[in-house]
């Protein structure tokens, strides 16, 4: 084994991924495997989702590899910084990637990395392994673009950006049968009644969100050829016989003559597997809308993120909310269903504000709204506005960026009222919407609402600053 690549999400250790029961597979270290197999390495996956610290302890203890990869995120940087110190201590040479470790780099040096990537991994490991092979931890990597270590004198250094993958269409897919898909497929069949595969076309976002991290891809958009996908597409239909697909792609209408383009192959191959995707209010439109449920989409996700323009102008989101609330009309012309994600808590947010997103979500009357309160993510121009009234309420080795709230804003329990608060109020206008008459299921609703706003006039009286300890 030249490499061992995994990750630190475990689902039966995670209360709440347990309630929703809608695992991925780790799609980054699926491509970081098959195009390091494709140059010849011997890679192995140990896939963390559903196994345990211990199993993976024991597979380490069993198998020795010589160098680890980890992939973390926001969700799991407590697991893989235990991941990297028991591998640490057990011989092997540790590599950490993903959107979370080019943040914290001296963080991640300190408790048994050796090398942090920043940025794409596949043409950084594939330079690094041999290297390594060649010459042992010791040696000098300072030529090698693309990573951050620790140089003999203990100091902190930073090699040049490394270039990006140009044409994406001449990687190979992911390395799907290096782990169990079908497991995968099962959990979601087995809670959801219908199995799913994921896939992404693209890499990138170009669009300039304040508070959204682009630490792998920057702000670059690289997009594979429609033909490309299809066969990616075809190839997972006919192995895994998914139910429905997931295209994680950040912005999946970024390009619509690649979308019409994609729409008529599979047309021409009579492919159409029901799918659900991402997208914003600007990048779709009447005709791309219409392709989409041609295609099959059963459900778009628009980054919503406010009801008010003032903030949305705050986020230098580049959308209108005017705008959000027409096309979600749109969709539903069309039979798609939609989903929002809401953020609450934005820097400068008032009462009024929210008021108009749950105005805005009874006017746009989506199938399915998420909420999360903005969490100032490092690296982001959104953290660097409010670095200095951030606090963090735990630990850095026990949270992550996550558990960051800021100075100056609501307490949680404002923002936990102000959610019972939106569910209330839109669950209840979609009841009256409907014409419903079922008394007790009225009054339960409008119970809600008003216990929301109690909570909010209540939780507003508070003194503007503090936030809850």
């Amino acid at each position: 084994m030249d490499l061992l690549l995994t990750h630190g999400y475990s689902l039966f250790s995670d209360p709440h991924e347990l309630q929703v029961m809608k695992p991925y597979p780790p799609l980054g270290l699926l491509y970081i495997s098959s195009h390091l197999k494709a140059k010849g390495f011997d890679v192995k996956i140990f896939d963390s989702t559903f196994s345990s610290k211990d199993d993976f302890r024991e597979y380490v203890r069993r198998e020795r590899p010589p160098i680890v990869g980890l992939y973390c995120n926001l969700m799991t940087r407590h697991n893989v910084v235990e991941m990297a110190q028991f591998c640490k201590n057990n011989g092997a040479i540790v590599i950490v990637g993903g959107p979370e470790p080019v943040n914290y780099p001296e963080e991640y040096l300190n408790r048994g990395a050796d090398v942090v990537i920043s940025g794409e991994g596949e043409l950084t490991l594939e330079e690094l392994i041999p290297h390594f092979q060649k010459h042992g931890l010791n040696a000098d990597i300072r030529h090698i673009p693309g990573i951050l270590y620790r140089d003999q004198d203990g100091l902190l250094v930073q090699t040049p950006a490394r270039e990006q993958i140009k044409d994406l269409t001449a990687q190979p897919f992911p390395d799907r049968a290096a782990i169990d898909i079908p497991r995968y497929v099962d959990v979601w069949r087995t809670h959801h009644g219908t199995g799913s595969v994921s896939l992404i076309t693209a890499r990138g976002c170009p669009y300039k969100c304040k508070w959204c991290s682009h630490s792998v891809f920057g702000y670059t958009h690289r997009r594979r050829t429609a033909f490309n996908v299809a066969d990616e597409i075809e190839l997972i239909l006919d192995t895994y016989h998914p139910d429905i697909v997931w295209y994680a792609d950040d912005v999946f209408t970024m390009n619509h003559r690649w979308l019409y383009e994609y729409a008529a192959e599979l047309k021409r191959r009579t492919l159409r597997a029901p799918f659900e995707t991402i997208s914003r209010e600007d990048r779709l439109d009447e005709k791309t809308v219409q392709t989409l449920a041609e295609m099959g989409c059963y459900r778009i996700w628009l980054g919503s993120e406010s009801g008010s323009q003032r903030v949305l102008d705050g986020m230098k989101r580049g959308t209108s909310a005017e705008g959000t609330r027409d096309m979600a009309k749109m969709l539903k012309k069309y039979g798609i269903g939609v989903g929002m994600f809401i953020m609450l808590g934005y820097d400068g947010e008032t009462m009024a504000d929210l008021e108009e997103t749950v105005e805005h979500l009874k006017q746009s009357n989506p199938d399915v709204f998420l909420t999360t309160v903005a969490y100032p993510i490092k690296g982001t121009p959104y953290y660097n506005e409010v670095q200095d009234r951030v606090i963090p309420l735990k630990g850095w080795d026990d949270g992550s960026d996550r558990d960051f709230t800021v100075a100056g804003r609501y307490s949680r329990k404002f923002y936990s009222y102000a959610t019972r608060w939106m569910v209330g109020e839109v669950g209840l206008s979609q009841q009256l919407a409907k014409g419903k008459r079922d008394p007790i299921r009225f009054v339960k609703s409008f119970a809600n609402a008003k216990l929301g706003r109690l909570g909010m006039v209540l939780t507003q009286n508070e003194k503007e600053g503090i936030n809850e300890k």
